[in-house]
């Protein structure tokens, strides 16, 4: 329970339909810049602890910074200095969430965890897998592909046939104080949204490299690789006739490559770190390569652990370090961390 309208409506609900409950906030333990509580501060823990009395339930709040550090924080910064553009919410659900407050639960003797996600579950060939509902905008199956296919029967969504104006409706029926909160759409461990001043901070450097264009003439000076992403066009400081963008990032030889509107476009890409909730994937399905994008039909194989999908047509901004995953109709096929793009 983040003190958020989401988790506490999911907890409303499952009262209501008379579940034996605790509700837990995981305290990690960040700060801003001026020393702060950041994430889940007293107000976050008042608001969850003010929830979980008017629901009479038990209240935990857990010191989980050790593991924000270990499988989040040291992940995001690891990946930035190799030129890759991390998606930290995606091991939170993983290694936090689903894994050490699971843990948690069941050492209490509780059989499931709940949370407030925007998220459906179901059957499909005879096994519990992760759906979606791609008519709900907020539907948020794309950070939650990674749930190990093992836990999927011990977590519980029970807003996720639910659109937000619902969830705030529900809220306000039920006389909850955080009906009105407002959403955060921030990165928990960076309040101010600026992770370049957080990279630099815990360590990386801004080694001064060459902007190259496709061919390897060099274009300009840059400011570090971690200070850019696929796709960027703005902030480059570089004069052209034409808008450049960013089409690659070599860490290797700390290289920022510079092309054109077309030089962004990949003809598919592979994926390792992967989760699958099916024991056999399809020939061909579709595919996101970033929450909010729509379906992209490609072709599918999978290799020693890695996941090879071909576009069927070519997709813009493919990004290393962010994920993909795979869907069939409603149903979350699974998904793994981009790895290499294959341009056309």
């Amino acid at each position: 329970m983040s003190g958020g309208v989401d988790s506490s409506v999911a907890a409303s609900l499952l009262k209501s339909q008379g579940y034996s409950l605790i509700g837990a906030t995981m305290c990690l333990g960040i700060t801003d810049n001026e020393g702060r509580a950041a994430c889940c501060g007293p107000e976050a823990v008042k608001d969850a602890r003010k929830v979980c009395d008017l629901l009479d339930m038990p209240h935990y709040v857990l010191e989980y910074s050790k593991f924000l550090y270990e499988y989040v924080i040291t992940d995001f910064i690891s990946e930035y200095r190799a030129g890759r553009t991390p998606n930290p919410c995606v091991r939170c659900n993983r290694f936090l969430k689903f894994s050490e407050l699971l843990r948690f639960a069941r050492s209490l003797g509780y059989s499931a965890i709940a949370t407030g996600h925007y998220a459906r579950k179901g059957v499909f060939k005879g096994r519990t897998v992760l759906m979606r509902d791609p008519q709900n905008t907020k539907d948020q199956s794309y950070f939650l592909y990674s749930i190990p296919r093992e836990v999927i029967d011990h977590v519980v969504f029970p807003v996720g046939t639910l659109t937000k104006d619902e969830v705030r409706s529900v809220a306000l029926k039920a006389g909850l104080p955080v009906a009105s909160k407002a959403e955060s759409q921030e990165i928990c461990f960076i309040p101010d949204n600026e992770y370049r001043s957080f990279l630099r901070r815990n360590g990386v450097e801004d080694h001064r490299g060459s902007f190259v264009d496709r061919n390897g003439n060099i274009l300009g000076t840059h400011r570090g690789i971690f200070n850019y992403t696929i796709g960027q066009r703005k902030g480059l400081g570089i004069a052209a006739g034409s808008p450049l963008y960013v089409a690659e990032i070599s860490a290797e030889d700390n290289r920022v490559v510079l092309g054109s509107k077309k030089d962004l476009l990949a003809a598919g890409c592979d994926a390792h770190q992967i989760n699958l909730f099916v024991e056999k994937l399809p020939e061909t399905c579709t595919a996101k390569v970033r929450y909010g994008q729509k379906d992209i039909p490609c072709s599918v194989t999978l290799q020693s652990e890695v996941i090879r999908v071909t576009f069927d047509e070519p997709v813009e901004a493919v990004t290393p370090g962010q994920s993909l995953v795979l869907y069939q109709d409603t149903v979350v096929l699974g998904g793994g961390i981009i790895r290499n793009v294959f341009r056309m």
